[in-house]
């Protein structure tokens, strides 16, 4: 099923009669800041295991040597 641009406006319309124009603009910013928060989190997560990856190398160099 493929929305076109005059179902999405349809929808648009819709929602600003439920929840009006205040609500909607805050739950798009809630929205955006719970994405941003969640792509923080995405990059924290890969950071930690390389950090760990290179601690372990270096250890294991420092014990070979």
């Amino acid at each position: 099923m493929h929305l076109g641009g005059p179902e999405l406006l349809i929808i648009l319309v819709i929602a600003l009669l439920l929840f009006g124009v205040g609500r909607i603009t805050r739950i798009g910013g809630e929205l955006g800041g719970a994405i941003r928060e969640f792509r923080k989190g995405l990059n924290a997560g890969e950071e930690k295991p390389k950090t760990d990856e290179a601690s372990a190398a270096n250890a294991t160099n420092t014990n070979q040597s």
